[in-house]
């Protein structure tokens, strides 16, 4: 082989080992890059914050963002993407109301530790957060337009048979507050929550239900909580003497018949019989603005554990003896 012939096979050789050593130094590098890349370090990040919080009388987000910075402990990739962006996406934090603390008219700022209690929604769940450098937080919510009006829950309830409702059905909360425009707000008189269903109720009930949307306004709340008190009950049926109240002196009121018969349903057990605590009475009142004499009678207050009654008859004719 000729001298040209020996170089010409020495450099075909070299290009071939020569690409293999630089792929495996590239190669290497990223390695290196990736390792260190991906070990904690620690650094300043900071965050744009825009508040939302129901806050009566107010706009639901604030105004203006607060830039919100913390030295952190995150993995090498996450500091050099912080510290590679010009522009950073605001981040939209729910606030407890009770957090917010009005310092102003329409200012409402987040003070010291409370800070802590939104680092994971400021930073990210990945990020150890070692030392908040902001120490307050100040948010403006503008005032807005708005009214307070009842919720409305429209129910169909079907019972066991010896069981019925045995308190107020509560509503929490049982009013809301409605935002917009004036000429939105003043068609709102109230907000329909979802229809309850209910059937072979035997037992207390509690739940949530949704409120309607309505068009052009917002509310201050999307859903309510409800409570439906419930009892076993038993009929106790007794006869009950009627008796007239507040007659002026020198008058008197014979009323026809004079005995009512009470059914009563009381919540099962009975701890006593509650017949002999049940009074029924004639208001002179009612007597007296009466045109024909007939009156409907009244009880000053239901026996411990009497959950309803009904009177029979539930009118009775009432005549001045003069």
């Amino acid at each position: 082989m000729s001298l040209k012939e020996s170089i010409r096979a020495g450099m075909k050789n070299w290009n071939g080992e020569g690409v293999i050593i630089i792929l495996s130094l590239l190669l290497a590098v990223i390695i290196w890059v990736l390792t260190n890349l991906s070990k904690d370090y620690s650094g300043t990040i900071s965050v744009p914050v825009m508040a939302q919080c129901n806050i009566e009388g107010h706009g639901l987000e604030s105004v203006n963002t607060v830039v919100v910075s913390a030295r952190c402990r995150t993995n090498g990739f996450r500091l050099l993407r912080e510290r590679s962006r010009r522009e950073r996406d605001v981040v939209l934090v729910p606030f407890d109301r009770a957090d917010l603390r009005n310092t102003a008219p329409h200012t409402y700022c987040v003070i010291g530790g409370t800070i802590n209690s939104y680092v994971n929604q400021f930073f990210g769940e990945g990020t150890q957060v070692e030392a908040i450098i902001s120490d307050t937080l100040k948010f403006i919510f503008p005032a807005e337009n708005h009214k307070k009006v009842p919720v409305e829950v429209h129910k169909n309830l079907l019972f066991r048979s010896q069981y019925m409702q045995s308190g107020p059905f509560r509503v929490t909360p049982d009013s809301v507050t409605v935002y917009g425009d004036d000429i939105h707000l003043d068609a709102v008189e109230k907000v329909v929550a979802s229809r309850l269903e209910l059937s072979d109720v035997h037992e207390s009930k509690h739940g949530v239900l949704r409120l309607a949307s309505i068009k052009g306004v917002r509310l201050s709340a999307e859903e309510v909580s409800y409570e439906l008190p419930v009892s076993r009950f038993v009929e106790l049926r007794t006869s009950v003497p009627i008796e007239v109240w507040n007659a002026p002196a020198g008058h008197y009121v014979q009323v026809y018949p004079s005995i009512a018969r009470v059914v009563m349903r009381c919540a099962f057990p009975l701890a006593k019989d509650p017949a002999a605590d049940f009074k029924l009475y004639i208001d002179w009142k009612d007597f007296n603005a009466s045109l024909t004499g007939r009156c409907a009678p009244r009880t000053l207050r239901l026996p411990s554990g009497v959950l309803d009654y009904r009177v029979e008859p539930e009118v009775f004719d009432c005549v001045e003896l003069r």
